[in-house]
């Protein structure tokens, strides 16, 4: 699992720090200090509530688990 983040619209909440600094490390100005993170095995339910915990929505994460072709979506 990795986690993608739009460092440009961070707006210093910090809400995905407090679910997880290991996850999300901040600067010293208390914005997003990383654009990519490759989430540790065991560390994705924190990865995940602290995407869903950014009210700005700039926290991605793209998820390994490969799909079946037959249940992948065409758009």
């Amino acid at each position: 699992m990795k986690i993608r983040i739009d460092k440009a619209k961070c707006a210093g909440n910090a809400r995905c720090a407090a679910v997880s600094p290991e996850l999300f490390p901040l600067d010293d100005e208390g914005y997003i200090a990383v654009r990519e993170i490759d989430v540790p095995p065991g560390m994705e339910a924190l990865a995940r509530r602290g995407a869903r915990a950014c009210p700005e929505r700039i926290i991605v994460i793209e998820d390994d688990t490969e799909v079946a072709p037959e249940y992948k979506r065409t758009l």
